[in-house]
């Protein structure tokens, strides 16, 4: 072998399949020739041997980078080598897309600066960035929703879709999936994956498994497909693009066993809601999940799409599923290329990659079972997808979750006395006297709002829409329910937004489209909607009712999160629900409803209708799903879909190598990375006498640190956008404006239900500034101690990152002036983005320490030395000293944790050592 390629296990050969020849890395060679046990590995961590052996180049991979893969087995599944993997290709949706596309925008600029030729700055591996973030529930409930939604869609989004029509015309290796096509991980499972990649190199075809990141947390879906790939930061995606390896310890995967068939009456949501509990019992975050047992032959591609979807919500960085005989399958039925079918099949089979039952199962670090028989339907709330609640406890559930929710009752919202308060009709579920229960007057409609109303359902993307089996049964309850004369309770706000055009084409293949319609589930757009808070605001009567008397409202959703004020900030209680059970819940109109045997409500002839009344059975369902979703669908839907409707087309695209940036935008800015950036990286500096800007709790996800959802007026980034002359009801969310890092700094850590615990029982992103103790918002503070050259340092409990892959909760800690942050535990992506962005990590080195054990108020001041010679997981020592002038010492474990993150660390961040790389 050639010095770039020594193949140290013999591994090259060469596969024919139908007469034409590819070169491949043969696991069961390199087995023969020193990696013994290979065969036993999952399947899972096959991708990444074969990955290291394609890759050696005894640089970034060595042969003992390979052997440890393999040594693996004999460590008994434990974490620890780092290794070099290469990901075939990058997927981007347009809210994380943009603001990568602007540093690469800005990387060109800065290589000008610096005397290089900007031409160098491309994605070296495909991407595709599908435009599904934007899309806004504006308008529901009527047929022409979806024309009107587009149509503010382009309106509100202009300045951002000219600029990634530029990116996509401007750099080489880039696509553009435009708007209204579907969410980025349907049309990645149903078109862009291939399982089984190939690419042309010195004359040869190399095979390979199909592998990916993404920069949205929910990339995992197509583990589904036995495509092994993961959500990570805007900022690890472009160091990828720009030919970086991820920098990665091998991890321990947990198997996951299978056995038995989901019963009657159950969906793949219940499924998933099942298999996230359990896992997040078991704690599986930073590891792999591989699903195996003889249970997976009785799950569809599109149930095992499904698990893997929520691979976030249960912690693990994939939940993978190996190629077997429904992967075929399903890629034939998604209208694939037949020849690549067939090269994935021979593939698989060749590599030992093709589960069969009755086979020895694979090693696993540790393992757990469930039995499909014994999974009941079930919701997940009222603020974190592992709380599942069977369907038979939701309304006594949410009576014991009601106390909690209301904790701020406002003065003078004190619910109206039985004698005064006017009650839901029959099936409600409440009961007189319950102080729940009183209702409040709607200003302008015939109808009270009361606790546990459900003001939102919404059939949303990601988790569900994938899967055809509960969007029919979906369909099908709102057939029956409309037959039997039931209506949805006019207070909710349904919308149907499917994950892709397909789905639109076979719920009307199937007649059911009609009958959500009747239901008011209207198709309202394709992409992202609801699980994001893009729900759009709430009829201005509903939401007066709601603030006015404080009512925990609640939502029921199809998708996977339903953390605190992401649905909708009128929102306090959301539970995650299958398509049916959306329906359902519309039609009852409160939580307090138990659907399980209170009626519905009654047929045209004063009959009441319960929820078995109108619930599909599987075989209903299986005939509408074998009759409707077929190959034909597919092809038709995805012949051109890089071609775009007529509002995307007509976009004027401006600029040429380097971009024009409009000074006036308040969408798209250069973000101020590379300012004053040299050749070399200046010296690592110790932090001194920093302050704290935050003390938090566990859980804090990356949805309050990062901007998200709706722009508050009274905000420093609504106080911006007016300030550019933008009106408030032209805001539109932080999603969109992520290309702007003026509107994004200002609204880090600025969530509406953030409690900083420097202050006593104030929530929203407000912290106190020291010395002169002044309460105000976190922003203002950042930018008063960047004044007066003062680091700060922020403090929080266990989990800290948790959530979607968000590059801006790293980019906004670092433009606050945060130089460090420490806690008890990170999760993945997070911790990799602040390494990312030239932030600190550290956890307490000794167990049982916190900020709240050593008793920190945040008026402290915080040096960290050793900074300067710092070493991957360094432990290192805090000095805090408290106002009274007393100091306490902290061990602490620096979580920069490889040698490539150390190098990024020391260069400022991950785009600066490969902007230095490809300048020099």
């Amino acid at each position: 072998m050639s010095e770039t390629h020594p193949d140290s296990f013999k591994s090259r050969r060469t596969l024919t399949v139908d007469g034409k020849s590819y070169v491949y890395f043969d696991l069961k060679e390199a087995e023969k020739n020193g990696l013994e046990g290979a065969s036993r590995l999952p399947f899972s961590m096959k991708v990444l041997l074969e990955n290291l052996l394609r890759s050696e180049d005894n640089r970034t991979v060595s042969a003992n980078d390979i052997r440890a893969t393999v040594k693996w087995l004999s460590d008994k599944g434990a974490a620890g080598h780092e290794i070099a993997y290469r990901p075939a290709r990058v997927l981007m949706q347009d809210f994380t897309g943009v603001p990568a596309v602007v540093d690469l925008a800005a990387m060109r600029d800065a290589s000008e600066a610096l005397g290089a030729d900007p031409r160098k700055i491309n994605p070296l591996v495909p991407v595709d960035l599908v435009i599904d973030h934007s899309v806004m529930v504006d308008h529901f409930g009527h047929k022409d929703s979806f024309e009107k939604n587009v149509a503010v869609e382009y309106d509100r989004n202009g300045e951002r879709y000219t600029f990634l029509r530029w990116g996509s015309e401007a750099f080489r290796n880039f696509r553009v999936v435009p708007p209204g096509t579907g969410i980025c991980h349907q049309v990645n499972l149903e078109y862009l994956s291939q399982t089984v990649w190939t690419r042309e190199e010195n004359g040869e075809t190399i095979a390979y498994p199909d592998t990916l990141v993404g920069t949205d947390s929910h990339t995992t879906m197509v583990n589904g497909l036995s495509v092994l790939g993961w959500g990570v930061g805007g900022i690890e995606a472009e160091a990828v693009m720009l030919g970086q390896p991820i920098s990665m310890l091998i991890p321990e995967v947990i198997g996951f066993r299978m056995e038995g068939k989901l019963p009657e009456g159950t969906t793949a949501t219940d499924l998933v809601l099942t298999v996230t509990q359990m896992l997040r019992k078991k704690g599986v975050v930073g590891k792999f999940v591989e699903f195996y047992g003889p249970g997976l032959s009785n799950l569809t591609l599109e149930d095992q799409a499904t698990i893997a979807n929520m691979a976030p919500e249960y912690g693990a960085t994939c939940g993978f599923f190996p190629i077997d005989k429904d992967t075929i399958a399903y890629l034939e039925a998604t209208g694939r290329d037949k020849h690549r079918i067939a090269l994935v099949e021979a593939y698989a089979k060749a590599q030992g990659m093709y589960r069969e039952d009755g086979v020895e199962d694979p090693v696993f670090t540790d393992t757990l079972s469930l039995d499909l028989s014994t999974v009941v339907p079930s919701l997940a709330g009222p603020k974190r997808p592992q709380d599942r609640v069977a369907l038979t406890d939701a309304a006594s559930e949410f009576r014991k979750a009601l106390a909690e929710l209301q904790g701020g009752r406002k003065q003078g919202a004190a619910a109206k006395s039985a004698e005064d308060a006017r009650y839901m009709g029959e099936g409600a579920g409440q009961t007189p006297g319950d102080e729940s229960c009183a209702r409040y007057d709607v200003a302008g409609a015939d109808h009270g709002l009361a606790d546990g109303d459900v003001v939102i359902a919404a059939i949303t993307s990601c988790t569900n829409t994938s899967n055809p089996n509960v969007l029919v049964a979906a369909g099908l309850v709102a057939r029956k329910a409309h037959e039997k004369g039931l209506t949805v309770k006019p207070w909710v706000k349904t919308s149907l937004a499917p994950g892709s055009q397909v789905v639109t084409e076979y719920l009307e293949k199937a007649d059911l489209q009609k009958d959500l319609d009747a239901m008011g589930f209207n198709l309202v757009g394709y992409g992202c909607t609801t699980c994001i808070g893009n729900s759009g605001p709430l009829a201005e009567p509903i939401s007066e009712a709601i603030n006015q008397n404080d009512l925990v409202a609640c939502s029921v959703l199809s998708g996977n999160r339903n953390f605190e004020g992401r649905v909708n900030p009128d929102v306090r209680a959301n539970y995650l629900a299958s398509p049916p059970l959306v329906v359902a819940y519309a039609i009852a109109g409160s939580l307090f409803v138990d659907i399980t045997k209170d009626p519905l409500g009654k047929d045209k002839d004063g009959n009441d209708v319960y929820l078995k009344d109108i619930w599909p059975t599987t075989q209903e369902i299986a005939e509408i799903v074998r009759k409707t979703v077929t190959r034909d669908l597919f092809e038709s839907r995805y012949a051109d879909v890089f071609r775009g409707d007529e509002h995307w087309r007509r976009i004027d695209v401006s600029g040429g190598l380097t971009y024009e940036w409009d000074d006036r935008s308040t969408y798209v800015q250069n973000p101020p990375y590379f300012e004053g950036m040299g050749m070399e990286p200046k010296p690592l500096q110790d932090i001194r006498q920093a302050r704290i800007l935050g003390l938090f709790l566990d859980s804090i996800t990356t949805d309050h640190i990062s901007p998200a959802g709706s722009i508050k007026a009274n905000g420093p980034a609504g106080e911006y956008l007016v300030s550019h002359q933008v009106r408030p009801v032209d805001f539109n969310s932080y999603g969109a404006r992520r290309g702007n890092h003026q509107v994004m700094m200002r609204g880090t850590f600025a969530n509406i239900r953030i409690k900083n615990q420097m202050l006593d029982g104030i929530e929203g992103g407000m912290t106190r500034h020291y010395p002169s103790g002044d309460v105000m918002p976190i922003y203002d503070a950042a930018m008063k101690y960047q004044e007066e050259e003062v680091p700060l340092v922020v403090f929080a409990g266990k989990e800290y990152g948790t959530g979607s892959s968000r590059d801006w909760a790293a980019k906004g800690t670092v433009l606050l002036g945060v130089r460090a942050v420490i806690a008890e535990s990170f999760e993945r992506i997070h911790r990799s983005n602040l390494v990312g962005m030239g932030v600190a990590p550290f956890v307490f080195a000794e167990a049982g320490t916190s900020w709240k054990s050593l008793g920190l108020k945040g008026d402290e001041k915080v040096t960290i030395e050793g900074l300067t010679q710092v070493q991957p997981r360094q432990t290192m020592e805090a000095v805090i000293e408290s106002a009274d002038g007393s100091t306490q010492r902290v061990k602490l474990l620096c979580r920069i944790d490889t040698l490539d993150e150390l190098e990024y660390y020391r260069n400022g961040g991950i785009l600066h050592y490969v902007l230095r790389k490809l300048a020099a």
